[in-house]
């Protein structure tokens, strides 16, 4: 069995806002308008690169944010979602692993009630605070980078990670962060070989945990990961560069 973990938003998918051509998919619909879209050539790779691996949507977004999303690809028997702390089989959560992530979350859980604290008296905060499924915390700010500098100033750096991507700002335990869910769903499943491909910070720890670990242009630079991911040239639409060398890597490797 070898799988292949992708993360979704500016790995698979693009939002409205993003420029990725006129050739392209709408895959995510809300409040009745498309928000989020697929290359045709990354529709077409998905599809043959399902024919000799295991996909696994590996995002941090919620069961119900990823529930809007449809590759056109056919179903997909697994997902990890909220950061990995949620194991969807078939589409229905897995008690089992959600009871080892809770474990997991637990011994950062009092910095996430004190950074609850912190952010409701913060005042770039433009969201309501969510505890997501008692496992991380996640709200808006008007200037996110600054509201997390402020954050990892009073927080434990050794229980909790902070994060922001955008207006987006989350509070996560240390221990639930995408690598680990790479390594347990190695286990779960016992797989041979494993391939993880990721565009943002949160996905650093997932690349390190791969045997192959894929990543944008410029990734490294930016987010200086603990091993030595694969980087993509730069030369076309991420989804389609990355999707295309795992194709490649799939047919010369193929066992």
């Amino acid at each position: 069995m070898r799988v292949v973990n992708l993360d979704l938003d500016n790995t698979l998918i693009y939002s409205y806002k993003h420029d990725i051509g006129s050739e392209k998919i709408a895959v995510e619909r809300y409040q009745g308008r498309e928000i989020s879209y697929i290359t045709e050539k990354t529709y077409r790779l998905l599809k043959q690169i399902k024919e000799q691996f295991l996909v696994v949507p590996t995002t941090t977004r919620t069961k119900e944010q990823y529930d809007r999303i449809d590759l056109k690809a056919g179903a997909f028997p697994y997902a990890l979602v909220c950061n990995g702390g949620v194991l969807l089989v078939k589409g229905e959560r897995d008690e089992a692993w959600y009871r080892v992530s809770k474990e997991l979350a637990s011994e950062g859980m009092r910095e996430l009630y004190k950074a609850r604290g912190l952010l409701e008296k913060e005042a770039l905060r433009k969201f309501e605070i969510r505890l997501i499924d008692d496992l991380f915390l996640f709200t808006k700010c008007s200037d996110s980078p600054t509201a997390a500098v402020k954050l990892r100033r009073e927080l434990d750096g050794k229980s909790v990670d902070v994060f922001c991507n955008g207006e987006k700002l989350y509070v996560i335990p240390k221990q639930l962060n995408k690598g680990t869910a790479v390594r347990r769903f190695r286990e779960y499943i016992k797989a041979a070989e494993v391939i993880a491909a990721g565009d943002s910070e949160f996905d650093a720890p997932m690349a390190d945990a791969a045997d192959i670990g894929i990543v944008p242009a410029g990734f490294c630079k930016k987010y200086s990961p603990a091993g030595e991911p694969r980087e993509m040239k730069g030369e076309g639409i991420f989804s389609d560069e990355m999707l295309s060398w795992i194709m490649e890597y799939g047919l010369r490797t193929n066992r």
